[in-house]
């Protein structure tokens, strides 16, 4: 026999009077009240701030000492840290092991639910295993309801192993905030469909991850005041976005940045550094390197 599952004291499972009247309405008055509970998400992330600066040093000190970051969740929470890593490569030139979304049930259960995988807490061990999990990474386990069993598992065996742990959860004092290391909570509230915690839950959940990325990308350098100078040029739109980059920095004309771009192998910061600095490719691209790749210490007079 099944054991009951109280989910009446979960703030993400619990009735909106916002929206009780919701399939009354029309449909701009129906899209009104989805708007205007969408609108308190960005106020819930601002409490967390603080959380999610920690999350990023920890990140951006794990990157910079050959760790990786590695996401863990299920059903919507799970996509969404597959969908963040998966952006990582094309957006700042990382590895594809840098940055890794881990989901309960594996890859099928990207596009369709895998049938009880949420509730094993042995299956994200095994998961973490598989990709060689160690000390050195940091983990963020990812559940709107804050008690999903794989991702409970998986942060506990990461504290055993002493990695930095993350919890992202949309309920105050839930299971997986209590068991990480650092814990961001955005409490959005009620959602307009009683339960479904793919809307401002998993809005929510989208805001934090982009932070965590984008905050570590740029203390690794990756971003030049606020271009995104390790892209790569995977299609024509990004070989333009990367021509655009490098006038941008620089005020040069187009012809020199794409003679620079050229010259180093189509590598943004160098060729950032070539016209910055009057070089060479093999030189700016030396200079980089001792300077751990950002442009601005390798520039300076």
């Amino acid at each position: 026999m099944q054991s009951t599952i109280d989910l009446t004291h979960l703030v993400t499972e619990s009735r909106n009077p916002n929206s009780e009247q919701i399939d009354n309405l029309s449909t701009l008055d129906m899209l009104k009240v989805i708007n205007n509970e969408d609108k308190k998400v960005a106020f819930a992330i601002e409490q967390q701030l603080e959380p999610i600066a920690q999350a990023v040093e920890a990140i951006s000190h794990a990157f910079k000492h050959g760790g990786r970051l590695i996401y863990c969740g299920a059903g919507t929470s799970g996509r969404l840290g597959i969908l963040d890593a998966s952006e990582c490569p094309p957006t700042y030139g990382t590895k594809p092991e840098m940055v890794m979304g881990l989901i309960a049930g594996g890859h099928a259960a990207i596009f369709k639910a895998v049938e009880n995988a949420e509730d094993n807490t042995q299956l994200c061990i095994d998961d973490l295993n598989a990709i060689d999990f160690n000390q050195r990474d940091v983990l963020v386990g990812i559940a709107a309801s804050g008690r999903t069993p794989y991702v409970i598992g998986g942060l506990e065996y990461a504290n055993q192993l002493g990695a930095v742990t993350v919890a992202v959860s949309c309920n105050p004092h839930s299971e997986i905030a209590r068991i990480a290391k650092i814990a961001i909570t955005p409490v959005v509230g009620p959602e307009v469909v009683t339960g479904s915690s793919r809307m401002k839950a998993g809005t929510a959940q989208k805001l934090v991850l982009n932070m965590l990325t984008t905050g570590a990308m740029i203390k690794m350098g990756k971003v030049y005041g606020n271009l995104m100078v390790d892209v790569e040029a995977t299609n024509q739109k990004l070989i333009e976005r990367q021509i655009n980059i490098v006038m941008q920095a620089t005020d040069c004309d187009r012809q020199q940045a794409e003679q620079a771009l050229s010259q180093s192998q189509r590598h943004c910061k160098t060729a950032i550094v070539m016209i910055l600095g009057h070089l060479n490719a093999n030189d700016a691209k030396a200079l980089l390197d001792q300077n751990g790749g950002f442009i601005r210490q390798a520039i300076k007079p």
